[in-house]
């Protein structure tokens, strides 16, 4: 939809009514300046309601992917409306973690709405003890396990694309669906 889709939306400042008094009466100038409101009567109501385009929860839909582009996001548009809106609310805080355990579990949380727990394969070790031996090499995998919370199941592929877009290049990564959160019977 379009701001120009309202049908009979009326104008708050009606040209016609700022005619001088020879025009006032003039059957054809109010029938043109009537025209001139219809076009001009959503560039009013957009410019009256502008600071509610640039908030995620009150902007309109159709705008909601190009606010997405302002701050970087990627919503994609077969998400339900309101996780779009979320994602693009916390646009600023998911690019803090982004690349992080915790970045990428509030993002599968927030867009999947399932549970998380990541086991991360890579990382540093440090001692206390000068000339200590070395660490064993990082395993390099990434292991991200999740079960239903908002929603009845799971959708592996659609964890997997989050993952992938959000898994640091230098990690492989792996996902594994389970029934419940871990350590609860029959999970």
């Amino acid at each position: 939809m379009s701001r120009g889709a309202v049908p009979g939306l009326p104008s708050p400042h009606p040209i016609g009514e700022w005619l001088p008094a020879l025009y006032a009466e003039d059957d054809f100038a109010q029938r043109f300046t009537a025209g001139l409101d219809t076009v001009l009567a959503p560039v009013f109501a957009t410019l009256d309601n502008l600071p509610a385009y640039f908030q995620a929860r009150l902007a309109p839909v159709d705008f909601l992917g190009w606010l997405a582009s302002w701050v970087a996001v990627e919503a994609d548009p077969a998400w339900p409306e309101e996780v779009r809106r979320g994602v693009v609310e916390r646009a600023v805080e998911l690019h803090r973690w982004r690349g992080t355990r915790r970045g990428l579990r509030e993002r599968l949380r927030l867009i999947l709405g399932v549970g998380v727990e990541i086991v991360d394969g890579g990382g540093v070790a440090w001692s206390t003890t000068p000339d200590a031996a070395l660490p064993p090499a990082p395993s390099g995998e990434l292991l991200v396990r999740v079960w239903p919370e908002r929603t009845p199941a799971v959708d592996e592929e659609q964890v997997l694309a989050v993952v992938r877009a959000s898994c640091p290049v230098h990690l492989t990564c792996r996902v594994q669906v389970l029934p419940g959160p871990p350590g609860v019977e029959g999970s």
